[in-house]
């Protein structure tokens, strides 16, 4: 059973900066993928940022240019740096970590951009 521990949520003015960091209780080459989801009230879970094979990464258009997804692999931990934050990034985050079938999620952390 992996465990993904989420923190760095909170509530920012628009145009402010928030640091989301997940950890895993194994290492983080153990996965095929993990990355960064939010799912906002009344829409789908929509995938933000995510690392696949290798260093690769994949970034939703929507935040492309203002988020960035990095990774401790001596921490197993996983980040994402969102700036120029903008209402509409109001949504629940969630870390996720993908084996050979299996999926693991974190709690999600509420990240609100209100002023």
């Amino acid at each position: 059973q992996v465990q993904l521990v989420e923190s760095g949520g909170g509530l920012v003015q628009p145009g402010g900066s928030l640091r989301l960091s997940c950890a895993a209780s194994r290492s983080i080459f153990s996965f095929n993928t993990m990355g960064w989801y939010r799912q906002a009230p009344g829409k789908q879970r929509e995938l933000v940022a995510i690392f696949t094979s290798g260093a690769s990464t994949n970034y939703a258009d929507s935040v492309k240019g203002r988020f960035t997804i990095s990774r401790d692999n001596v921490k197993n931990t996983v980040y994402l740096q969102m700036n120029s934050l903008k209402p509409e990034d109001t949504a629940v985050y969630y870390c996720n970590a993908n084996r050979t079938f299996v999926a693991s999620w974190g709690q999600g952390t509420q990240v609100t951009v209100s002023s």
